[in-house]
């Protein structure tokens, strides 16, 4: 039998954004409230209480998984027609921070940030719609974006194509970056990885090294000095948060209170000054 409830649309929109592994939310089938339990906040225990009181009176909230919302993503990507952007958004969608760094690109391109919006809330309405079917809950009062509809199909713009024997913008970069670091003598590679941990960090990654000495002089072959390097960074690359390759934590970074609502656009982040940074680094 279907239970009816008088939704509170906002709280509950808010709870199925957030996928983060420190929030778990629910839906009190008695009045609409959402009940959010987020780790860390001092009236945590007392709300969690609460809910174990009653748990009959509570449903658990499924937020759309940053697996799923990556691959949303993806789909978008998919459908730019403008080569230049899709090619860029394809780079900035490569590994952990991949929320962040899309949505950076797409500041620059305000229609398509907008087009990005309205799918992602399609996607996102689309989602708590279903999810409140199959716990047989019906609204008391229509949602204030309207019915739910299944999500447009965006098509597929056309690929660009990679000519033979040539590799994918991501990996050339990666390519050039590596055959660059072995060029740098032993004594500059303090102030590369410097930077490079900067870069991670603003990324979203956090990268352990041992203290790293200066050597004025090197058993290795001349141009091998960034090979262990040039391992690890791969290595971690690899290890990355990548959704559809190597399963999906919360994302991040990312995914994430810095994500706007389905229903208003955020604000950009704001540049840093990575030379200065690696300056320090010297």
């Amino acid at each position: 039998m279907m239970k009816k409830i008088p939704i509170h649309w906002d709280d509950l929109e808010s709870a199925f954004e957030r996928n983060s592994p420190d929030t778990e939310s629910f839906l009190d089938i008695t009045t609409g409230h959402v009940i959010s339990l987020v780790a860390g906040d001092p009236e945590a225990p007392s709300l969690k209480a609460k809910v174990a009181a009653h748990i009959t009176n509570y449903i658990r909230v499924d937020p759309a998984s940053s697996r799923e919302q990556y691959r949303w993503m993806e789909r978008f990507v998919g459908s730019v027609t403008d080569g230049a952007l899709r090619e860029r958004l394809v780079m900035a969608i490569d590994g952990k921070g991949a929320f962040r760094r899309f949505k950076d690109v797409l500041l620059a391109y305000p229609a398509e940030r907008e087009r990005w919006f309205s799918y992602r809330a399609d996607l996102l309405h689309w989602h708590m719609h279903n999810w409140l079917l199959e716990r047989e809950v019906e609204p008391v009062t229509a949602a204030p974006w309207g019915e739910a509809k299944p999500p447009p199909d965006l098509g597929e713009a056309p690929p660009v194509p990679i000519p033979h024997g040539t590799e994918a913008p991501g990996e050339a970069l990666r390519r050039q970056s590596r055959e660059l670091i072995d060029s740098l003598p032993a004594i500059e590679l303090t102030s590369a990885i410097a930077f490079l941990e900067f870069l991670a960090a603003r990324g979203g990654r956090t990268v352990t090294r041992e203290p790293v000495t200066p050597r004025l002089a090197s058993t290795r072959p001349a141009g091998t000095e960034g090979g262990d390097l040039l391992a690890t960074l791969d290595h971690e690359r690899d290890d990355d948060l990548e959704p559809t390759r190597a399963g999906n934590g919360s994302d991040d970074d990312d995914d994430d209170d810095s994500r706007p609502s389905a229903r208003s656009a955020a604000s950009g982040r704001s540049g840093r000054d990575a030379a200065s940074l690696a300056a320090k680094g010297r």
